[in-house]
């Protein structure tokens, strides 16, 4: 025989339901707008990260210079590598 799925030895009146509590409301978003940017060293921190540009353009003209002059190293195996080191490390963040 088959025991049923629920509590035992109960019946509808046996079932009590728990009291509902207050619903409270979400504390409020504090947008970085909102906040005084001296006192906080991360907000310091982030508008010193914004006013530079993401990209080192010295870097950048040395490397397009050593490729224009043919001294740049391109090593097709080290190129295969990293594609393949990114690709393995894109698909350990893929949900799928």
């Amino acid at each position: 025989m088959v025991d049923p799925i629920g509590p035992k030895g109960s019946t509808p009146t046996d079932l009590r339901v728990a009291p509902v509590s207050p619903v409270v409301a979400p504390p409020k978003l504090v947008l970085a707008t909102d906040v005084d940017h001296q006192a906080s060293p991360v907000a310091q921190l982030a508008g010193q990260l914004a006013a530079q540009p993401p990209v080192d353009t010295d870097r950048v003209a040395r490397i397009k210079r050593a490729i224009a002059d043919g001294t740049f190293p391109i090593l097709p195996a080290t190129i295969a590598d990293q594609l393949l080191s990114l690709r393995y490390d894109w698909m350990s963040h893929d949900p799928a």
